[in-house]
């Protein structure tokens, strides 16, 4: 009889057992996919914010290239570009570079570029600057970062893409000078690879057994 108690009392334990780890996978896998689709709305919120959908026609998430400088991007990884489009034309592409040297670390950004070089806009996907001075890189913050929208490397000319501090045209924060120049230097860095990568970057799509796929001449 106690025999019988401790068998069914075992299969009991291992059948909650069972049950419970195929709940937990099951949130888990649930919660995953909605992060991971909250995040892209956000990310496609903030690329609309740059270039807004009525300027183009096609996906961002879709016609998308991956493109490699270690000299002006800061790492021998590999930078996602957004390519925007409008009836088969190229509007603009949206780069994503990591700023390596923010004051408190890497900071994601989003510089958008206009098909004859100036800026659609620049915006922070994530930092950890500092709270009251270094976070004023972020539009909620202050209109710093607003300022960027139109500029080029003809306004103000390349040599004075630098912050005021260090003898440039760019304003910096009152009491914080490394985070804007930071980020003044990245935004600078990507308009010389559209510069000289325009053809790249706008290369067409080639759709491989029904699946698009970027070209990128930078692979071998």
């Amino acid at each position: 009889m106690l025999l019988q108690h401790m068998l069914r009392t075992s299969i009991l334990l291992a059948l909650f057992a069972v049950i419970g780890t195929g709940l937990v996978a099951y949130t888990h896998d649930s919660t995953k996919a909605k992060i991971a689709y909250n995040e892209k709305q956000s990310l496609l919120k903030k690329l609309h914010v740059i270039i807004t959908p009525d300027e183009h026609d096609n996906e961002l998430f879709q016609d998308v290239i991956s493109v490699t400088s270690e000299s002006l991007f800061g790492t021998k990884n590999s930078v996602t570009a957004y390519r925007a489009r409008k009836n088969g034309a190229p509007v603009g592409v949206i780069i994503a570079p990591i700023v390596p040297d923010g004051y408190n670390g890497e900071i994601k950004l989003l510089v958008g570029i206009y098909y004859d070089g100036s800026l659609a806009g620049v915006r922070v996907l994530s930092h950890r600057e500092t709270p009251g001075l270094g976070d004023r890189i972020e539009e909620k913050r202050s209109d710093w970062i607003l300022a960027f929208r139109s500029r080029s490397l003809e306004n103000p000319d390349a040599k004075d893409w630098r912050v005021k501090r260090d003898g440039g045209a760019i304003d910096q924060f009152t009491g914080a000078t490394i985070t804007p120049r930071a980020i003044v230097k990245a935004v600078k860095n990507c308009l010389l690879y559209y510069t000289d990568n325009k053809e790249l970057l706008f290369s067409p799509l080639i759709i491989p057994n029904d699946e698009i796929v970027p070209t990128n001449r930078n692979e071998p």
